[in-house]
Order: C-alpha cells, then structure tokens, then sequence
C-alpha cells in the first residue's frame, strides 16, 4: 500500500500507520471513547466503575448510556426514560457498530432538538441510499451492504433495524423502539449514510474485500489534536446552552471532521 507522510513534523515524533476505511459501515467497531469522551465533555456523569461497563448519565438523568463487552451479545445500550410527553424507549448497538455511527445517535443526546421536524430517510437518500416500499419500509446503501429498515410484524409490533453485512456474513445490528425520538433516529441514519471515511489503526481492519482504504502517517500529537478538537466541540457547545435562556438565539456548533487533511491520501484496494 502507497503511504502519505504528513510534512511539518515534531523532531523525534515517529509517525503511526493509519488507515481511512470506507465505507465507514464496514469498518468495524472502533475507539469507544470517541462516544465516551465526548458524553464526558458535555457534561454527562461517568458512572462507571474501575473494570467494569462504561456507563453514563445525561445531566437530567433521564437518558442511560452503556457498554458492556463482558457479556453478550454485549455492545452500547441507551435507555430514555418516559415523561410526560414520551414513552420510555431502547436502543441496542452490538459491540461491531462503527463508533462513529453510534457517536451520530450519541451526540444527538447532547445537544438541543432542531426546530424543522425530522425525517430519518432524508440523509439516506442525499447520499443515494435507494428506498424499497414492502411490508417494512427499507433503505439500502448504494453498495447494498447496509440497510435501516422500519420493520413492522403486526399491530402494534414494530422496531427500527439497520445493520451491515461483509462477504463473510452480518456483521453488526441496531435495533431502536418505536418509541425512540424520530430526531435521534434522523442523527443516527445521517452518520450511517455519512460518507467519509473513518480512521482505523493498522491491525484493527475487518477482513474484507469489499473495505476500501487508504494508508496514512500519523503523528499521536496529530491523533490527539483531532479528538482534542471532538471534546472542545462538545465542550463550547455545553457552555453555550448552559449561558442562555431557552428564548435566547444559538449559534449551532458543528462537531469537526477530525480526518479531513488524511483524506487527500491515494487509495489502495484492499
């Protein structure tokens, strides 16, 4: 595989092999502290213990976040709980779903609602995912190893399902209630339908002819301003809700893409 070096490097600093993996639904499960740091960041309570979950709550303490790799099938549980305008809802992850997916349900939680009302196809179809009208209402990623299906098996039965698949069989699932807020839903199928690349270190590649890549020189100074920038984000963000009454005007603050500068590096097959 070609390699792209990084110029401006730190005396003594030695650069790390990377890899930007596409498309990001294949690319395994990741870093969780790309969703734990940043619930932290916004002020979410670590609950967790020393050898234990990850667990946190929100400041509210009306939404539960987990992850569990001890047990299986394991992977990331999010819990709402009821109030008076919501019923309670559940979401499941398994310990495969790509960070990066779980982190666009994740950061959702953490940040005020918009004002349009939300529509989970919409992302899917910007980024050319096709729509099938059957018994369950199904969109399918353009390469068709990815789905997020409305899955209705009778009256009142009925959850949300995506998922993906390699050659070697199904890979990861998410399973989200009815009941989960139709704005999260919409958050988690734009980081699905996202497609940029993510970043996996060498050895953490899913074997797979269909993942494409792309090799890359790191510096961990390069790694740890990229995740800096992550927390800052979600940092600024908290302050500023946190500053202003609910009637005063915010300025919506974009979570960067931390990988932008690796993506101009030459890709190989893989």
């Amino acid at each position: 595989m070609s390699k792209k070096q990084h110029r401006g490097w730190g005396v003594g600093e030695q650069a790390e092999q990377h890899y930007l993996v596409e498309p990001r639904h294949l690319a395994g499960g990741g870093d969780v502290r790309h969703v734990s740091e940043f619930l932290r960041a916004a002020g979410w309570t670590d609950q967790s213990r020393t050898g234990g979950p990850l667990v946190f709550d929100s400041p509210a303490r009306t939404v539960h976040v987990a992850y569990n790799p001890f047990v299986r099938p394991g992977g990331w549980t999010i819990t709402g709980k009821a109030n008076d305008h919501e019923p309670e809802w559940n979401v499941t992850f398994n310990p495969q779903t790509p960070v990066e997916i779980v982190a666009g349900f994740t950061d959702a939680l953490t940040k005020s609602r918009s004002a349009h009302a939300p529509n989970p196809w919409a992302p899917l179809r910007q980024h050319g995912w096709e729509t099938e009208r059957a018994q369950h209402f199904t969109a399918v990623s353009p390469d068709r190893n990815a789905w997020l299906q409305f899955h209705q098996t009778g009256e009142g039965q009925a959850h949300w399902w995506a998922g993906a698949r390699t050659e070697h069989g199904r890979t990861w699932d998410a399973v989200l209630t009815p009941s989960t807020p139709m704005h999260l839903i919409e958050a988690f199928s734009a980081a699905l339908a996202d497609p940029q690349p993510v970043m996996r270190p060498r050895g953490n590649i899913p074997p797979s002819r269909w993942i494409r890549t792309t090799s890359v020189s790191v510096r961990p100074s390069e790694l740890g301003a990229w995740q800096q920038a992550r927390i800052s984000a979600a940092r600024a963000a908290t302050w500023a809700r946190n500053s202003w009454a609910s009637s005063s005007p915010r300025t919506h603050t974009p979570t960067p893409r931390p990988y932008a500068a690796a993506a101009g590096a030459v890709r190989t097959g893989r």
